[in-house]
C-alpha cells in the first residue's frame, strides 16, 4: 500500500505572519503534499483573482487544496454572529472551497464548552441541531458544487458516535468527518476508538500526537509534537491507513499553555457524557492509566517554537509513514 499523503492544516503556522503563498511554498519545500486553510482567515484576501493565484500557484507545486471555516451552529460559544446565519456563513465557505478547488468544506459545531458539564453549561443536542439545520439549507448548494462537508470532532464537543450520528442524519451523501486525533482525548475518548467508529466516514483528518496522565481527580491531557506523546500514534497511524486508504494524514500542530482537566470522578463532569457507553469510558481510562510516562508540555509558545514544534512534526511523520 502506497503511504498517504502527508498535509497540514496550515492554522499550524498562525504566528508566522506568511501569506497563503507562502504557506504553499513553505509546504511544497517539506513534501507536504496537502495544504489544509481550515478557516478563511488564512487565506489573507478572499477575492476571487486571490484564490485564483492560491489555486494556481497549488497547481504549479503540486499541492492538493483542501477549505473550511469554524461554527455553522448559531448557538455554539464560538459561532461568529458577525458574519451572519450560519447557512449563510456555510454557503460562502462552499463558493470559497470551490473556487479553491477543493473537495470538501470542513466546519465544526462548537467546543466543550457547549456540552452540560463542569465548566460549560451548554446544550450540545442543540447545537447538533443547528449545524444539521445550516448544512440542510445548502445541500442543494453543495451538491451542485461537487462538494462534502467534513464536520470535526473539535475541541471536545463531540464524541464519535455523537459525530457518527450527525452525519447519518445530515445524509452521508453530502456529509462526512475530519477525524481530529487530538480532539478525541479533549473529549474523553481514546484516539484509537474514535478512528474505529468514524473511519467510514472520514473525508479528511487532524492529526497530532497527545500525552495523557492520571490525576487524582481523573486525567490530564496535553498535545505534543509528533513522536513525542504516550497515546501510540504510530499504532493510530498504523490503523488510521488501514481503513482510512487514500485519506491524508494532515497534521494540525498546537501546543496548548496548560494541558486540558478531565475531572471524570467527578459525577457533574461525568453527567456531561450521557451516552458513553461504559465500554467506551473504561477504553479511555485504560488508555491514561497504563500510558507510560511523558512530559506533558505547557506554557506559551512564541512564533519560533510554532515553527519548530511543526517543522519537527513533519519530519517525524514523514519518516514515519514512509518507513
Amino acid at each position: 500500500m502506497p503511504p498517504p499523503r502527508l498535509g497540514l492544516d496550515v492554522f499550524s503556522l498562525r504566528s508566522q505572519g506568511l501569506s497563503a503563498i507562502e504557506l504553499l511554498e513553505f509546504c511544497a519545500d517539506r513534501g507536504v503534499g496537502v495544504v489544509h486553510f481550515s478557516e478563511p482567515r488564512l487565506l489573507g484576501a478572499a477575492g476571487a483573482a486571490a484564490l485564483r493565484d492560491v489555486r494556481v500557484c497549488a497547481q504549479e507545486l503540486g499541492i492538493a487544496l483542501e477549505a473550511g471555516m469554524l461554527s455553522i451552529a448559531g448557538g455554539a460559544t464560538i459561532f461568529n454572529t458577525a458574519a451572519g446565519p450560519a447557512e449563510v456563513q456555510l454557503a460562502q465557505a462552499i463558493d470559497l472551497a470551490a473556487a479553491l478547488g477543493s473537495p470538501i468544506v470542513r466546519c465544526v459545531v462548537g467546543t466543550f464548552r457547549d456540552r452540560a458539564q463542569t465548566g460549560g453549561p451548554g446544550d450540545i443536542d442543540a447545537r447538533v441541531g443547528e449545524a444539521i439545520a445550516a448544512i440542510g439549507a445548502v445541500r442543494t448548494r453543495a451538491l451542485d458544487a461537487g462538494l462534502k462537508i467534513a464536520v470535526e470532532n473539535h475541541a471536545g464537543d463531540l464524541q464519535s458516535r455523537e459525530l457518527k450520528a450527525l452525519v447519518e442524519e445530515a445524509g452521508t451523501d453530502l456529509v462526512g468527518v475530519c477525524l481530529d486525533a487530538g480532539n478525541a482525548f479533549w473529549a474523553m475518548e481514546d484516539a484509537l476508538a474514535a478512528l474505529e467508529t468514524l473511519a467510514p466516514y472520514v473525508l479528511t483528518s487532524h492529526t497530532r500526537d497527545t500525552a495523557v496522565r492520571a490525576t487524582e481527580s481523573g486525567a490530564e491531557v496535553a498535545w505534543t509534537r509528533m513522536g513525542e506523546g504516550n497515546i501510540g500514534i504510530d499504532a493510530y497511524l498504523d490503523r488510521f491507513r488501514a481503513l482510512c486508504p487514500g485519506k491524508p494524514v494532515m497534521l494540525e500542530v498546537i501546543i496548548m499553555p496548560a494541558p486540558r482537566q478531565l475531572p471524570y470522578r467527578d459525577p457533574q463532569f461525568r453527567a456531561g457524557y450521557p451516552r458513553m457507553s461504559a465500554e467506551d469510558f473504561q477504553r479511555f481510562v485504560d488508555r491514561v492509566e497504563h500510558a507510560p510516562p511523558a512530559a506533558l508540555p505547557s506554557g506559551v509558545v512564541d512564533p519560533a517554537a510554532e515553527l519548530a514544534n511543526v517543522e519537527a512534526s513533519l519530519r517525524w511523520t514523514e519518516q514515519y509513514l514512509r518507513r
